[in-house]
């Protein structure tokens, strides 16, 4: 049985990015001292606005196989970048047959470049782009959510996430990306200490990273 992300417009659109992403790798070393120095988050959204960073394809698949077996009606991003994990969360949940993706994103060209990749796979009619930071966007989002995936900047996981918990329903997922990165801590801290009401565990994603994976169980 066929799903959304073997669609031949889906198929051929993933393709294209990744293979992109994959040029681009050479470039984005030798530009990584230059995101060593503090900035903002408008500084860094800008800084990035031509590097894809995505989930790897096998990571796409395991969130895509997640959202169609939690089946959530609110599926919310940090991070949305160009685009290429939500649209594997928006097949999910096209394929689920209900549901919607909520992503986030400071920069205004990938913005604008997901917005033609929503349209161009089909998949516009389930996503909202949040345009702006997230800490703003995401406080006027309506509960309950139930699956999050956070793939931006790693020293704002936990604040996304002390944000999102009072609309949190219970049994909701948290994946977040580049678990091994330094700057993890605090977040890992927080999901992995069950008196916070959480259940997490980290599930290896490529040879270098990982992702934690966690439960909302409660208050």
């Amino acid at each position: 049985m066929a799903n959304t992300l073997q669609a031949p417009t889906v198929a051929a659109v993933l393709d294209r990015m990744y293979a992109e992403t994959q040029d681009q790798m050479s470039r984005l070393r030798e530009r990584v001292g230059d995101f060593d120095r503090p900035m903002s988050a408008q500084e860094r959204a800008d800084a990035m606005s031509e590097f894809y960073i995505p989930v790897t394809p096998e990571a796409g698949r395991l969130l895509y196989a997640l959202v169609r077996a939690t089946r959530p009606a609110t599926v919310v991003e940090f991070g949305m970048s160009f685009g290429i994990s939500a649209v594997h969360l928006a097949s999910a949940v096209r394929d689920n047959g209900a549901g919607r993706v909520v992503t986030t994103e400071l920069s205004a060209p990938k913005i604008a470049a997901a917005r033609r990749t929503f349209a161009e796979t089909g998949l516009d009619g389930v996503i909202t782009i949040l345009e702006g930071d997230a800490l703003t966007t995401l406080d006027n989002l309506d509960g309950p959510v139930e699956f999050v995936l956070l793939d931006g900047w790693k020293d704002l996981y936990l604040p996304v996430l002390e944000l999102l918990e009072p609309r949190l329903a219970t049994g909701a997922l948290i994946v977040a990306d580049n678990a091994s990165a330094a700057d993890m801590r605090p977040y890992l801290d927080r999901v992995r200490n069950p008196d916070n009401g959480y259940v997490s565990f980290n599930f290896s994603v490529r040879e270098s990273d990982s992702m934690e994976i966690s439960c909302r169980t409660g208050d």
